[in-house]
């Protein structure tokens, strides 16, 4: 029995990393006694003459002979031999869906009304990525490959991501300088069109995002001063911030000509507002205020301007108290 189990050996995941697509157990025969291991996010795919046999999808500690080779279709029939063993391969599949960071190498120049050379444009965010087809990841790259890490999709997917940037940026109606507004839609439409590329090697594109659009410091700060100017049109809105400030920066309520000048429009903002609450402006205020005043001399009127009570020839009106001679 000592013989035979020197001969046993042990098919998993011998080269595991958090980072690691898949990698193949090759280049060994499978001795009578082995045993399979899957981990927790694995799948094991039974390779015999570049064929697939089986796909495992349970983690576990398994016997090859007496658990695995029964339900393969090709290799049930296998008699392990005395000093002999079976040559397979077997495929371990990260099962994870991978996010990664990507962003532009270089400045895109996208197209851009009045700007010959285009408008340099760089970006970044994550892209999201798990295998869907496993027929179709061992006829275009497991086939040829000991193993595959995200780098090679970050890789492939670069490689064209400036492309689809450009193509999605340059779409009709995009506000060049606002860019973030559309992030979204530029992120959707290039996560299909990498979808569709990607798709064809048995792996899927679950998500794409930017997030973040970075323009050179020179049209950055043309941006920014554009902003600050579209804010300084709205008076209110300048002075509510002007007084802010002033307050953050202490300017307000000590004896400085600032603070009292800071003091003084907060005083008349506080009053406009509260007449514009009226439906009044200032000057009508101050115009019908004196309509409101009774007559100071002349005959005593037969009621009261102001409430409108008979008055009965008395100098006061008995129901409001105003002044009617």
């Amino acid at each position: 029995m000592g013989l035979m189990n020197q001969f046993a050996n042990v098919v998993e995941w011998e080269e595991w990393s958090d980072d690691m697509i898949f990698w193949k157990w090759t280049n060994k025969e499978i001795k009578k006694g082995s045993r399979l291991i899957i981990k927790p996010g694995q799948d094991a795919i039974f390779l015999y003459n570049g064929k697939k046999e089986g796909i495992f999808t349970d983690d576990g500690d398994y016997d090859i002979e007496s658990k695995i080779i029964p339900f393969l279709s090709t290799l049930k029939g296998f008699k392990f031999g005395f000093n002999s063993g079976m040559r397979a391969e077997v495929l371990f599949v990260n099962t994870k869906e991978f996010t990664v960071k990507w962003g532009t190498k270089g400045p895109i120049n996208i197209p851009a009304p009045q700007m010959p050379g285009g408008m340099p444009i760089r970006a970044n965010g994550t892209f999201n990525f798990k295998v869907s087809d496993y027929d179709l990841l061992i006829e275009k790259i497991a086939g040829v490959k000991q193993q595959y890490k995200v780098d090679d999709i970050k890789l492939r997917i670069t490689t064209i991501l400036d492309q689809l940037l450009m193509k999605w940026i340059s779409k009709e109606g995009k506000d060049m300088f606002n860019l973030q507004a559309n992030a979204f839609d530029i992120s959707k439409g290039i996560k299909e069109d990498l979808d569709m590329e990607i798709s064809k090697d048995g792996i899927t594109i679950t998500g794409f995002s930017v997030n973040s659009f970075n323009y050179p410091q020179e049209i950055q700060d043309m941006i920014t001063k554009n902003a600050a100017q579209s804010m300084v049109g709205d008076v209110g809105r300048y002075q509510q911030i002007s007084m802010t400030d002033a307050m953050a920066d202490g300017k307000v309520g000590n004896n400085s000509t600032m603070g009292q000048m800071t003091e003084m429009m907060m005083g008349m903002t506080m009053a406009n507002n509260m007449m514009n609450q009226m439906g009044m402006a200032p000057n009508q205020q101050m115009q019908q205020a004196p309509q409101q005043q009774a007559p100071t001399g002349g005959a005593v009127p037969k009621f009261c301007p102001n409430c409108g009570q008979p008055t009965n020839g008395a100098k006061f009106c008995g129901n409001c108290g105003q002044q009617l001679a």
